[in-house]
């Protein structure tokens, strides 16, 4: 009885051993559960926090790059296809620069005649033909105007003339204005040595059209003597007669005549240099008319060439409009730059930060101005019209009163 007893206290001892065992396991497990959730839960967690985080940056880039798209409309944009124009080693005689370009509108096409040098560093004038005003589908192989030879008189001093090379003389700097069929083409005759006049000469439409160069003899309409340059044609008649623009400071100065076919090689326009009692009263940094002015609903545009005093060494294109009946008057004036020289094609060449603008036409709706980069290249950069001029007129501080205009005289 005392060996059957003992052995039921073993097996009921066995049984509450492995009852314990299994508690204990259970537990762990329930342990590492728990333990596993928690990891779960604090990695959810992380992740969320990461996402919010992107999401913030991603609106603060967007903002950034909204404030950089912004430009003014009075800013020309320059064509992505700059410089429209280049020299080439063939043919020689555009083979060092092809710049200062102006051009006319007919029929939607663009006519552009350019200044090139080259071989003999002599200037001539080219041409070329765009559809979009951007884009050349056309150029000439040979120069389409030449100056005449001119025996210079090498008896008198060397004049001190920087032209942007062609030191041997020749045709520079064209002004083309379209007038009831004729083009009439202002350019600036250098003799290289001692002469800088102003010369015009003209070639009907059509003949331009057509690529038939029968431009008519040059006459001189600057007396001898005189440095003389950006003399500009109005495209039409005002009271009557043709104005010519070749002053923008101290004062606004134009001839008015009754035919352009009256000038004879005797007949001159005396206008501002070196030795006029009004040379002194100049702004310094004003250089001069740019292309033949625009006629729009406010007055005339003019686009025209200055030097601000804290950037001396550079030219930039300024804006002004002048009315429309008495265009001596200047109504408003831009106070900033149009188009500064930025673009390595305006720095890179014979002289270093220029534009110089000589053309510029409206072609649907948009202002096309045709500059040249540096003396070396030909340019374009472009506005919508009517923003350009409401933005212009916007520029209260820029406005000038007629007794302003008077003071200043």
């Amino acid at each position: 009885m005392v060996i059957l007893k003992k052995k039921k206290i073993k097996k009921v001892v066995q049984k509450i051993f492995k009852k314990k065992k299994v508690i204990s396991k259970k537990k762990t497990v329930s342990k590492k559960k728990v333990f596993v959730k928690k990891k779960v839960i604090l990695k959810k967690k992380i992740v969320i926090k990461k996402k919010i985080v992107k999401k913030v940056i991603k609106k603060i880039t967007k903002k950034v790059i909204k404030k950089k798209i912004v430009v003014s409309p009075l800013k020309l944009v320059r064509a992505t296809n700059n410089p429209i124009i280049s020299p080439s080693h063939y043919p020689n005689w555009e083979s060092v620069a092809t710049f200062n370009p102006s051009a006319v509108e007919h029929d939607g096409k663009v006519h552009i005649i350019y200044r090139a040098i080259g071989v003999g560093d002599t200037s001539a004038l080219g041409y070329a033909l765009s559809l979009d005003g951007e884009s050349i589908i056309e150029k000439s192989g040979m120069p389409v105007f030449t100056r005449v030879y001119v025996k210079t008189n090498k008896k008198n001093k060397p004049i001190s003339y920087v032209s942007g090379g062609g030191w041997s003389g020749g045709c520079e700097d064209p002004r083309l204005t379209l007038i009831n069929g004729k083009v009439y083409m202002l350019y600036t005759a250098f003799d290289g040595w001692g002469s800088v006049r102003i010369a015009l000469t003209s070639i009907t439409l059509r003949n331009l059209i057509l690529k038939n160069w029968a431009w008519k003899k040059s006459v001189m309409i600057s007396p001898p003597g005189e440095v003389q340059k950006n003399w500009v044609i109005f495209p039409e008649k005002i009271n009557g007669k043709y104005a010519i623009l070749h002053a923008i400071s101290p004062e606004i100065m134009i001839d008015y005549v009754e035919s352009l076919d009256a000038f004879d090689g005797k007949k001159f326009i005396h206008s501002l240099h070196q030795d006029s009692p009004l040379w002194q009263l100049r702004d310094r940094g004003i250089r001069g008319v740019g292309p033949a002015p625009i006629k729009t609903k406010y007055g005339w545009l003019v686009l025209y060439h200055a030097m601000e005093q804290n950037d001396p060494n550079r030219y930039k294109l300024f804006a002004m409009i002048l009315d429309e009946k008495d265009p001596k008057k200047v109504l408003y004036r831009s106070r900033e730059s149009v188009l500064a020289p930025d673009e390595w094609y305006e720095n890179n060449g014979h002289k270093w930060g220029v534009v110089y603008c000589c053309g510029a036409v409206v072609k649907s709706g948009k202002l096309f101005v045709y500059y040249g980069g540096a003396d070396t290249v030909a340019c374009v950069a472009t506005a919508k019209l009517d923003d350009f001029l409401n933005e212009l007129i916007k520029n209260i501080s820029a406005k000038f009163s007629t007794q302003e205009v008077k003071k200043k005289k």
